[in-house]
């Protein structure tokens, strides 16, 4: 098993799960973070780290339709291994609806930079 970033994440990217994350498998794009499936141990420290709840296990129902979105970018997106600021308006962006749609992008993010 492994976990998946799911919609929840578009527009808002808190790093706080990276910072908790043992094996460093978050990658970062422009507006939001993905999690490397074969590098994820499952230990689900990252989950309830997540402030607009994100992060869920493969088991989901939900993660079926994340988990090639996370395979495929984390392959091309930069590590982030450290906690930097949220957008700044993440909040405001927390719960807002079709966010895929409206707002993502396959640009990396600067990951560690």
């Amino acid at each position: 098993m492994t976990y998946v970033v799911t919609e929840a994440c578009i527009k808002c990217k808190y790093t706080d799960c990276v910072e908790v994350c043992p094996v460093d498998c978050f990658y970062e794009g422009d507006n939001m973070l993905v999690i490397h499936p074969d590098e994820c141990i499952d230990c689900g420290v990252c989950e309830p780290e997540c402030p607009p709840e994100a992060i869920v296990p493969d088991t989901d129902p939900q993660a079926e339709a994340w988990l090639e979105l996370n395979t495929k970018y984390s392959e091309i997106w930069p590590n982030i291994t450290r906690k930097k600021e949220a957008p700044a308006d993440a909040d405001e962006r927390n719960g807002e609806p079709d966010k895929y749609n409206k707002y993502f992008t396959g640009e990396p993010g600067t990951g560690d930079e």
